[in-house]
């Protein structure tokens, strides 16, 4: 998930990187790569599904691969390094509790629904189970939410261009638009996963050299680990340290607070509704793979928090005083300082195109999610209905550039929020918590009324907001700080929800079961019991084994970091 720090997010100005034709060549040549890869995606697409959701056709590698690095937006590489230095090994609660079992939830559990009721979108899954209202309401909610997203990850790009580069915020904005709108107008969401798959081999480019050189520079792990130990205290390089129930620690929440609010509400909340992920999924050729894609993603999720959070360790420790006025570095400046103090020309124009293509990715995710859900569940449900096929592509590509319009707007907007981390943070508990339970009230509840989708919806969005905006921000209870307060409005958005679905369940009639089948737990639908692919019978492929692989590896990660 994206993470929040509490550094304002501007960068300082003195990080200006000693770039030369070397580094410009390769950030030249990456950019030449995307706009061919679109180009070459075009050629597929032929109907609206090839456009949307690739005409379900990907293998699991390439959308589990992409699945990945939509959610490795830069926000969240900056993000875990500026949350690394200023609270140290917490980092790791973001991976490990707070993304690896709701990924295995949503491959085991929630792909099967998804994938074989044929839905082309999140909020369609509504649809079916619920009424149009809930669908609706859930489209609006994700259509907004999602380009103010996207607008995050641009207004990011912009402050790293300018700070590291020296572009104009302006320019890097509408320059980095540009790019994604011109991928994904062309060949759709084939073009946006191919180059997400790029985007990630190319991310883990610009990240490897910043780890190893760090390290070196501080005499290795056990030199981090014991210049930490003395600046920072012993609980600073541990994953539960100071978390026990009345304790204080700067993170403002409690080992039961990380396990319900991130571990359970935000987490399932964001990895199992948030469309710009599942849509990854939805592209797959069968359920194996679209069970798969998310599984895939689960391991390499569970060794990247090594890849953005040492370099926040290794910044903490060469700027002992990172975060103060002393120092005139904020915490969000640990990637782009050791950029600069480190890595040599060549490996810096690797590392500038990797932050470019995290951002990319993250934009890339949102807007062709926004796009999908737009034109076929806003414009194509309720507004100009039963148009052939030609016109929705035809309609998708329009909105699609209107999209990345309104994202450069919404750019501007994020920047004036001090901290787009907590930002995007209280947006998630704002709408994907909500969503998430309606999802699962009406999964594993049969009684669940067509009627308490929308109203669980609007109860737990409405709740969600007024604990940040009025109980948190006005004082009436004091939550110590934006990440605690996240961490209370995802749950109170829950329960109210929850409340909501069940008081209204009880009082209205319950969808007949025929029209349930496939879409509560324990039926089925045609699509669950298609036969599996050539080859899919192998071990290495078998959902089951590769979900509880991946939940078993990331408990035994927390080990070293626990004792």
């Amino acid at each position: 998930m994206q993470t929040p720090t509490y550094a304002p997010v501007n960068l300082a100005a003195e990080l200006r990187l000693p770039t030369n034709w070397l580094d410009y060549t390769i950030l030249g040549i990456y950019f030449v790569v995307v706009l061919g890869i679109g180009f070459a995606a075009r050629r597929s697409v032929k109907t609206s599904l090839d456009f949307f959701l690739s005409g379900r056709s990907l293998p699991a590698w390439v959308t589990g691969l992409a699945f990945i690095s939509a959610n490795l937006a830069a926000t969240e590489i900056l993000g875990m390094a500026a949350n690394s230095a200023q609270y140290g090994a917490y980092t790791v609660h973001w991976y490990w509790i707070g993304a690896i079992p709701a990924m295995v939830f949503l491959g085991l559990v929630m792909m099967p629904f998804y994938y074989g009721s044929k839905v082309r979108s999140v909020p369609e899954m509504l649809l079916l189970r619920f009424d149009k209202w809930a669908h609706l309401l859930s489209s609006v909610l994700f259509a907004f939410a999602a380009i103010l997203i996207a607008g995050v990850n641009l207004y990011a790009l912009a402050i790293v261009v300018e700070a590291l580069l020296g572009w104009p915020q302006w320019v890097a904005i509408v320059v980095a638009g540009a790019f994604v709108l011109a991928y994904i107008t062309l060949g759709g969401l084939s073009s946006a996963i191919y180059n997400e798959v790029l985007q990630f081999f190319v991310i883990l480019a610009a990240l490897i050299p910043i780890v190893v050189l760090g390290l070196k520079k501080v005499g290795g792990w056990d030199g981090l680990t014991d210049s930490l130990t003395k600046t920072h205290g012993a609980n600073f390089t541990t994953a539960w340290g100071g978390t026990g129930i009345g304790s204080v620690n700067p993170l403002g929440a409690n080992w039961l607070t990380i396990v319900l609010g991130l571990g359970f509400v935000l987490s399932f909340g964001y990895w199992t509704t948030n469309f710009a992920e599942v849509q990854r999924a939805l592209s797959a050729k069968n359920l194996s793979a679209a069970q798969r894609t998310p599984l895939i993603a689960a391991f390499p999720k569970i060794f990247i928090v090594f890849l953005v959070m040492i370099p926040g360790l290794v910044a903490a420790v060469l700027v002992p005083k990172i975060g103060t006025a002393d120092s005139g570095l904020q915490y969000n400046d640990a990637i782009p300082y050791l950029m600069e103090q480190l890595l040599p020309n060549g490996v810096l124009g690797i590392a500038v195109t990797g932050l470019l293509a995290a951002f990319m990715a993250g934009m890339a995710a949102n807007v062709s999610s926004f796009n999908t859900v737009f034109t076929n569940d806003i414009w194509g449900r309720y507004v100009v209905k039963g148009r052939e096929d030609a016109y929705y592509v035809r309609f998708g590509r329009l909105i699609t550039v209107i999209g990345v319009t309104a994202s450069v707007g919404t750019a501007f907007l994020a920047s004036s929020f001090s901290n787009i981390m907590s930002y995007l943070q209280t947006l998630f508990s704002f709408f994907n918590v909500p969503m998430f339970v309606v999802f699962i009230v009406g999964m594993f509840w049969k009684r669940a009324s067509a009627k308490s989708g929308f109203w669980g919806l609007l109860a737990g969005t409405v709740t969600a907001m007024v604990n940040y905006f009025w109980i948190y921000k006005q004082g009436i209870i004091d939550i110590p700080s934006d990440q605690g307060a996240n961490f209370v409005s995802a749950i109170a958005g829950f329960v109210a929800g929850a409340v909501v679905m069940v008081v209204v369940s009880l009082f209205t009639a319950p969808k007949p079961a025929e029209e349930l089948q496939g879409l509560v737990y324990g039926t089925r639908s045609p699509g669950m019991d298609e036969p599996p692919a050539v080859g899919d019978d192998a071990w290495y492929r078998k959902p089951a084994l590769l979900g509880w692989g991946a939940v078993i590896l990331a408990a035994a990660c927390y080990i070293p970091f626990s004792i």
